[in-house]
């Protein structure tokens, strides 16, 4: 039987967002959400606008922290790291892919996957960036854009690069917020193919989405309304 380990764990987390200094203008996004992330999962992130997924996309992803309650990565609490930790451990182990791409305009396909290994400590050798970047954009099928702008390129050729560039850290963890949101039916479905194939690859990925057809490419759906979850279809069988 096939073992899975537990790479985020969420505990009671909670998180409201203060409009002024007053309490009455106080808007809880998150509540008491709990929540167990395994390696290689493929889940989405559902509900309506306002429910609290990309509050919950953001907490998982390091980008915000919560008020209330616990959050482990890989059995560590980080609620004792400073701030340099966990940008260290963010950029390290996770990926971001969102929906508006948010490449750099003037900047090639290859020179904007290289982007995030110029942060990366001890730093790399300018070949071995050159060398991953590439390798990035030639496994998301674009050998032949490396030096194109993003003005030359698709939005889901943009769209592939941003994938790429989410990718050339290698990271445990891909979070993708609306990745198919600016894209037509044909190239959101290219989109997703290629999700779908990095998964099989054991790269875990977590997805926003408010798209049904989107969020059945997922092994896990869940569910959130007015910051809870409201369903969880755990499916880590399936994995």
């Amino acid at each position: 039987m096939t073992e899975f380990f537990p790479l985020i764990e969420l505990y009671r987390v909670s998180r409201t967002y203060e409009l002024d200094h007053s309490s009455e203008a106080a808007i809880p996004a998150l509540k008491d959400v709990s929540l167990t992330i395994y390696e290689g999962e493929f889940i989405a992130l559902t509900g309506p606008s306002g429910s609290g997924k990309s509050t919950l996309m953001n907490i998982l992803g390091l980008l915000d922290t919560p008020d209330k309650g616990q959050y482990s990565f890989r059995g560590k609490p980080i609620h004792h790291m400073s701030s340099d930790e966990l940008a260290d451990l963010r950029n390290k182990t996770m990926g971001f892919v969102f929906q508006n791409f948010q490449l750099i305009p003037r900047t090639t396909a290859l020179e904007n996957v290289e982007v995030p290994l110029f942060y990366r400590h001890p730093p790399l050798p300018p070949r071995e960036i050159r060398n991953k970047a590439k390798t990035m954009l030639e496994m998301v099928g674009l050998k032949h854009r490396l030096h194109h702008y993003p003005n030359q390129m698709s939005g889901g050729q943009q769209q592939r690069v941003a994938i790429a560039r989410a990718l050339v850290g290698n990271p445990s963890l891909l979070l993708a917020d609306e990745p198919t949101g600016n894209l037509d039916s044909h190239t959101s479905k290219e989109i997703m193919e290629l999700l779908t194939e990095l998964n099989t690859q054991g790269i875990t990925i977590v997805m926003v989405t408010h798209e049904e057809d989107i969020a059945a490419y997922a092994k896990r759906v869940i569910r959130m309304r007015d910051g809870e979850i409201i369903d969880d279809g755990e499916r880590r069988n399936s994995l």
